[in-house]
């Protein structure tokens, strides 16, 4: 890991730590499913939330946000495709949670392989 990810990385969980709980521990998971499931990402801060991005200096693809819910999202950035089923050609770009558990941490994982993909 080079000094800036390791630098970005120190920043991303600065901001987490920063969090009161059961948010601080419950963004930390999400932070470490993130991580597990897409190592090649780099953790950053974007626009003062956490994010992980393909490379320390490219924009974000996957963003946390720590504001009236918490929230997974994938930027525009990322290539998006069409839900399909029921969604049809929508394309879902946010997810909002409070808690995670088993079946989220998994929705989570999968989310993140499709922005990596």
């Amino acid at each position: 890991m080079s000094s800036k990810d390791e630098k970005n990385l120190a920043q991303v969980l600065d901001k987490i730590s920063k969090m009161e709980e059961p948010r601080r521990a419950v963004m930390q998971r999400v932070h470490d499913i993130i991580v597990a499931t897409a190592p090649t990402l780099k953790p950053r801060i974007w626009y003062g939330m956490p994010a992980y991005a393909k490379t320390a200096g490219t924009p974000a693809l996957v963003t946390l946000r720590n504001d009236e819910r918490l929230n997974l999202a994938i930027t525009e950035k990322a290539a998006f495709r069409p839900a399909g089923g029921v969604d049809g050609a929508l394309m879902p770009a946010a997810w909002y949670f409070e808690t995670v558990d088993e079946d989220t941490e998994k929705r989570i994982a999968e989310i993140v392989r499709s922005v990596v993909e």
